[in-house]
């Protein structure tokens, strides 16, 4: 390399380090906002469905709590217990995700969402669009640990829409 060329690495190493650096913080502050909003963390009265999650890598244990209207449209959802603030995040953008949604649209949003943590595909930019802030959580797919953790939710609606189906 030469000197000119040396610098201008050097140089778009430092700004690619600022732009992830930039991305984590952005990243940390969204999954502490969603953690800590407790507006979807309550008793739903009258749920047509309650599922229980658990997670014992973790100790996340959470229960996904759905009211449905007589269209099958996501009238309300909730949840109880008591998980890590990726878990919490997750899930409380799970419910901001499907409120107001029939379950064939919270179930293409559950499928889009496991296909991008399963890693295996990347997710064109209307799937994007469809997840919301969910999106964020494909930094976590990086993570083998905490895949449970922000996955955990979306498995018990899984469930949820199963048993709606199986009725």
């Amino acid at each position: 390399f030469s000197k000119i060329e040396k610098s201008n690495w050097q140089e778009n190493q430092k700004e690619g380090r600022r732009i992830v650096e930039d991305l984590t913080e952005v990243y940390n502050d969204l999954i502490m906002e969603h953690s800590m909003n407790s507006y979807n963390k309550k008793k739903l009265e009258n749920a047509d469905y309650s599922e229980i999650g658990h997670n014992p890598n973790c100790g996340d244990d959470l229960t996904l709590e759905i009211k449905l209207d007589s269209e099958n449209i996501i009238e309300d959802a909730a949840f109880l217990g008591n998980g890590c603030a990726i878990s919490s995040a997750s899930t409380a953008m799970l419910i901001d995700l499907i409120k107001g949604k029939t379950l064939d649209e919270a179930k293409e949003k559950v499928d889009i969402f496991f296909k991008m943590m399963g890693q295996k595909e990347k997710l064109n930019s209307e799937e994007m669009k469809k997840l919301g802030d969910a999106v964020l959580m494909e930094y976590v797919a990086n993570m083998p640990a905490r895949i449970k953790c922000a996955t955990l939710s979306w498995h018990s609606m899984e469930v949820i829409i199963n048993k709606n189906e199986n009725k």
